[in-house]
């Protein structure tokens, strides 16, 4: 007779085998570490094929509105993030954002010797957390309540600090509690996009070593930062922008409902994610045109902006990009649609961003991201789009492009 515990050890050796076909799970000491701890655990209540679902995550708490305020991420996203982390036996993390399951990963990782202390500002996490971790056998990890923003100076310092929660900004303090030669890995969102970064010490500033698409809960408290949404056609259709930007809202909202330019600069369509990256750190006014189906199903938008489509602002006119299939039905093309008075102007400029990543940047090593201080003059900042934070500019550099 087949027991829930042996369901779940069958489960977790399907999970493992499915992370390492798709190419994300590479560390043996991070498989083994899969294997052994409970995810189901760390999730009462859910069926054991959804708990290990390794693509999908589980929603632990919701605010009023329904929205999820924490979760226990999708097993890839976490295996991503401990790939980059890089953890050996005996360190010291601190993990900000406790689900539970990913710091008796974490534990796993870093052994007997090792240090591990899970941050949260939500209490009634914390306490779910500490329950889960005690159950499931990892009472060696300390779950503190706490402000992320502060990071957890009595255990300071960490080799490795990981954020499990989708971050506006690096607050001084993680730069403060991190050891010599340690790493921060962090859902940085930069301009709307959020991406895994991996970030070392390197002087008296943050450079990253590699950076992976994610998606997070937003984080709560001092660091939380909400986007601004600018409606275009009611709720139907908006802009989702970051920055203070000063729009012609009305324009805009005008433009949408004039027929759009199209321009089709024969670009195959790759790298979607790298490509978005680029065109949000090239645009000087940037949005993420958004819309719901119905808007797509009207044809006023194409279905490229039902997650979110980089798009750039020029005034009152905009463009953002689409695709179609070429004649072999595998393979698609780039395709830009603008609207509004400076429609070709906007449009040209899209296309030729469009051209330089398929010139210089196709399947290489992408961007390098760097943190400084806010107080940081531009003029030694280095070459590249610089995104102001509250506590940090940064610069996000391509190498491998060429200058116009």
């Amino acid at each position: 007779m087949t027991t829930q515990r042996d369901q779940a050890q069958d489960l977790r050796e399907a999970m493992v085998r499915q992370l390492q076909d798709w190419g994300d799970l590479r560390s043996d000491s991070i498989a083994e570490a899969l294997r052994t701890v409970p995810r189901h655990l760390f999730a009462p209540g859910e069926s054991l094929e959804d708990v290990y679902a390794a693509n999908q995550a589980v929603v632990t708490k919701r605010d009023e509105q329904g929205l999820a305020t924490s979760s226990l991420s999708a097993t890839h996203i976490q295996v991503t993030m401990l790939e980059q982390a890089q953890l050996q036996p005996g360190m010291r993390v601190l993990e900000v954002g406790s689900g539970g399951y990913n710091a008796a990963l974490l534990a796993e990782l870093v052994g007997e010797a090792g240090t591990v202390v899970s941050l949260d500002i939500d209490g009634d996490i914390v306490e779910r957390a500490r329950s889960c971790l005690q159950t499931a056998g990892y009472e060696r990890v300390r779950v503190v309540h706490g402000d992320a923003e502060h990071g957890h100076a009595p255990e300071a310092p960490y080799d490795r600090i990981i954020v499990t929660a989708g971050a506006w900004d690096i607050p001084p303090a993680w730069i403060e509690q991190l050891a010599p030669g340690g790493r921060i890995v962090v859902p940085l969102r930069m301009r709307g996009l959020t991406r895994s970064v991996v970030f070392a010490h390197d002087g008296d500033h943050l450079v990253s070593t590699g950076y992976r698409l994610c998606g997070f809960v937003p984080m709560q408290g001092a660091s939380a930062r909400e986007e601004r949404l600018i409606p275009l056609d009611g709720s139907e259709v908006a802009l989702r922008v970051e920055e203070e930007q000063l729009l012609d809202v009305t324009g805009l909202q005008k433009s949408l409902q004039q027929p759009r330019l199209e321009r089709w600069p024969d670009v195959e369509f790759s790298y979607p994610d790298e490509t978005h990256f680029w065109i949000a750190t090239q645009a000087p006014v940037f949005g993420l045109l958004a819309a719901r189906q119905d808007a797509i199903e009207r044809g006023l938008v194409t279905r490229s902006a039902q997650r979110g489509v980089p798009t750039l602002i020029r005034g009152a006119s905009f463009a953002y990009r689409t695709k179609r299939p070429l004649e072999d039905g595998d393979t698609f093309e780039n395709g830009v649609y603008a609207h509004g008075p400076e429609a070709e102007a906007v449009a040209e400029d899209y296309v030729e961003l469009l051209r330089r990543f398929d010139r210089d940047l196709r399947g290489g090593p992408g961007a390098q991201i760097e943190v400084f201080p806010a107080t940081r003059p531009t003029s030694e900042l280095p070459r590249g789009r610089v995104i102001e934070k509250k506590h940090t500019r940064v610069v996000v550099s391509w190498p491998g492009a060429r200058e116009l």
